[in-house]
């Protein structure tokens, strides 16, 4: 019987092993010799977890889409190579961001405020900008974001308590 060196590397395992990894995590082509439907079902599976890990990352993002987030996530994600889970949650928000509100918007701006990122290569800290932001523009000067919010857009009261075109207290005559 003879030993195998462990050490030893085996170009055509090397292949394989790319292969498969292609076809699970990058939309790549069926690799030869593997069942197709376990790929499919272990490709299902990496794909929920970089949602799970994106949810992480991104927690407003992953709250505004609630139980349809892994879905989602995955459907987008399938086919595309993982570039770690904050600039695969940046990815999305940026390719779903008129759908966006609330909290998971000021995620986003935050994140654009804070960062120089293009899609392509890896973001890089910002030193000062300004952004629009949900309820006022964000501001970052010296690593610190502060927002600073537009008028408030409630009903402003009189001092008498009366509001305008209201009858006096309860709209008894008096």
């Amino acid at each position: 019987m003879s030993a195998v060196d462990p050490g030893a590397f085996d170009p055509a395992l090397a292949a394989a092993q790319e292969a498969l990894v292609r076809a699970m995590a990058a939309g790549g082509p069926m690799p030869a010799g593997f069942d197709a439907a376990a790929v499919r079902a272990a490709a299902h599976s990496v794909l929920l977890k970089r949602a799970g890990e994106v949810e992480r990352a991104w927690p407003a993002l992953a709250a505004a889409y609630g139980a349809s987030w892994k879905a989602e996530f995955a459907a987008w994600a399938a086919g595309r190579p993982t570039q770690g889970s904050f600039r695969d949650g940046w990815d999305f928000a940026r390719a779903h961001r008129d759908g966006l509100a609330g909290e998971a918007a000021r995620e986003l701006a935050l994140a654009e405020i804070g960062w120089a990122y293009d899609g392509a290569s890896a973001p890089r800290r910002r030193r000062a900008a300004v952004r629009r932001a949900p309820g006022g523009v964000a501001v970052l000067f010296r690593g610190r974001v502060r927002i600073i919010r537009g008028p408030s857009r409630r009903r402003r009261v009189p001092p008498d308590g009366v509001p305008r075109g209201a009858s006096g207290g309860y709209g008894l005559d008096q």
